[in-house]
């Protein structure tokens, strides 16, 4: 026993991370040289294939839906983090911070995850097939949350796409206890509903066979995660400065560096989805896409409403015209493809279209 532990700490996987963190102590908050980018942007990409191997090695041991749930909240809370870290010390130019990086997401998982996993699902039998119970719920969970976090502050009477102290509070709470409701039904009475199913409907073994990791490994992949999340994440605003001189230099609008950087954060969920999607478990892959953006608006809003405490000027969660219009668009092409619990090629080159023109409009708006 102790001769395999010996040789997973000589793993690729856990060194990468830990020495993902070390650069990171190293480099926050300093201006960094073109070759110390590279050298962040690898172990960056080294650390988002050690979070997504991690990730999979809890997901076996403790079983689906839990082990989706762990990534999607742990890359969410990180995220939180950030988020709430660079409006408290960003000033005025990241009024609007919380709305970019929420909608990014949501349009990231709803369209480019959840596309991607249809796709993949379908070419390897030409149909993919899911739950629509509980993807349904999920989606109409996403969408309500959406709904009243990103579109109505932009009809209230309060004049600029804000809330009042009060609607804050409010959304804060119904969103916070939303999540948690859905949390309690996926994890609980109804967890059937958010397992991998055949071609008749029942549902599948969510690993086959294999024997899953002993609780010290699932212990040891699970700090792991945690410490390549937040690698991640940490080295994705390290390397922002060089993102937003490219940015620039490309004469594109500042609010796509959030693109970018939700792009960079948001991968681990992308490559853990794809992964299941191509082993026949879709509805992994959807749990995944639509659990993130769940927790992405269940926690943030509810973060930046304490920290709107501290925060000074004006929180701007509105979407405009052209973002309301793509998630209306999202939502209702979404409703059509999780109804019949069946998808083929067709429906995830949709969502990849939406997808990419979600990508389009943010750097030509």
């Amino acid at each position: 026993m102790a001769a395999p532990f010996r040789s997973r700490m000589t793993d690729w996987t856990v060194f990468v991370p830990l020495l993902a963190i070390l650069v990171l102590v190293l480099t926050w908050g300093r201006d960094l040289s073109g070759p110390i980018v590279v050298v962040v942007a690898v172990l960056l990409a080294g650390a988002v294939l050690a979070a997504v191997h991690h990730a999979e090695v809890v997901a076996h041991r403790v079983g689906e839906p839990y082990g989706s749930l762990v990534l999607a909240v742990a890359v969410t809370v990180i995220e939180v983090a950030l988020i709430v870290t660079l409006m408290i010390s960003g000033g005025e130019k990241t009024q609007s911070l919380a709305r970019d990086t929420v909608f990014a997401a949501v349009m990231i998982t709803c369209n480019g995850i959840l596309g991607l996993s249809l796709l993949l699902g379908a070419l390897r039998r030409r149909v993919a097939v899911f739950n629509s119970e509980g993807t349904g719920g999920a989606l109409a969970t996403v969408t309500t949350l959406a709904t009243l976090s990103l579109v109505v502050p932009t009809f209230t009477s309060r004049p600029g796409p804000q809330f009042t102290p009060a609607q804050l509070t409010f959304a804060a709470v119904v969103s916070l206890a939303l999540y948690g409701l859905f949390v309690m039904v996926q994890t609980g009475r109804h967890r059937d509903y958010f397992l991998s199913v055949n071609s008749q409907g029942r549902v599948l073994d969510a690993e086959g066979h294999a024997e899953p990791p002993s609780n010290r490994a699932a212990v040891l992949s699970l700090g792991l995660l945690l410490v390549a999340l937040v690698a991640v994440v940490g080295d994705a605003k390290s390397v922002s400065p060089a993102i937003e001189s490219a940015v620039a230099g490309a004469n594109l609008p500042p609010s796509f560096v959030g693109v970018i950087i939700a792009l960079l954060v948001l991968l681990p969920e992308t490559i853990a989805a794809a992964r299941a999607a191509r082993r026949d478990r879709v509805q992994i892959s959807l749990n995944l896409a639509l659990g993130s953006a769940m927790a992405s608006i269940g926690l943030t809003i509810p973060a930046i409403a304490i920290a709107s405490i501290w925060l000074e000027g004006p929180l701007l969660l509105g979407l405009g015209g052209t973002q309301m219009t793509l998630l209306a668009l999202t939502v209702v092409t979404s409703v059509l493809t999780v109804v019949p619990g069946r998808a083929t090629v067709l429906q995830g080159g949709v969502h990849l279209v939406l997808f990419a023109a979600f990508v389009f409009l943010a750097a030509s708006p």
